[in-house]
């Protein structure tokens, strides 16, 4: 551990990162695509993690869903939350360094392609004030990859993404937050990550501090990642 200088801002993805709602989000589309006759798999599932809802929405209807997009999101988003409610699958150590980030005046975003509703029925689980901003994929036309919802967090927050830090579990979000210039940690759950010299990979966020992620940014900026 070094000296580095502290991050301008914290940037956390939600689904995967924070908590592990993917099983949730598998069920219910299951379900749905059932309830039309079609077959829906654990891999079918995973191939969406990271991607828009609306993406994801017209991916459901090639398989047979006959509702709007808007109606797709709605439904999946009802019964994620209906699950949330009863329990929130939280990931380790997240909500500790979500804490250690506050205590230490580091703003922090969440950036998900959850809707808003969702994002901040999670937030308001957590017991504290945990974030500055919450940017979720209702108020952006393009979802991760595209860089934009970072981009806007990162305005809404005043910072230089470039002197920032993003945490993220996919594919899809890793891309994005590369993108927006970040210094990037992937945390894989259901999907693995390859490595790359893009971001830096942690097995997970267990024991983690403000202090790691200043070294991950020292080194992103020193074109070093590990």
């Amino acid at each position: 551990m070094t000296d580095s200088p502290l991050p301008a801002a914290v940037f956390w993805d939600m689904d995967g990162t924070l908590v592990d709602t993917e099983p949730y989000w598998l069920s219910a589309e299951t379900r749905l695509v059932e309830s039309y006759g079609g077959v829906w798999s654990e891999a079918d599932g995973l191939q969406l993690v990271g991607s828009s809802l609306e993406r994801s929405a017209i991916i459901l209807q090639s398989r047979g869903v006959t509702r709007s997009v808007d109606e797709i999101v709605s439904s999946l988003t009802d019964e994620v939350g209906a699950q949330i409610a009863e329990s929130v699958p939280w990931r380790p150590g997240a909500r500790e360094l979500l804490a250690a980030l506050r205590e230490a005046r580091i703003p922090t975003a969440l950036v998900t392609m959850s809707i808003g509703r969702m994002a901040r029925q999670v937030v308001d689980a957590i017991g504290f004030d945990a974030f500055d901003v919450i940017v979720s994929g209702d108020l952006v036309a393009n979802g991760k990859p595209d860089p934009d919802c970072y981009l806007l967090a990162a305005q809404q927050l005043g910072v230089d993404p470039r002197q920032s830090v993003a945490i993220e579990d996919s594919e899809y979000g890793v891309a994005a937050a590369v993108a927006a210039g970040m210094a990037t940690i992937g945390v894989p759950l259901h999907v693995p990550l390859p490595a790359s010299p893009a971001y830096t990979l942690w097995p997970d966020l267990d024991g983690s501090t403000p202090a790691d992620l200043a070294d991950v940014l020292a080194a992103h900026r020193a074109g070093v990642v590990s």
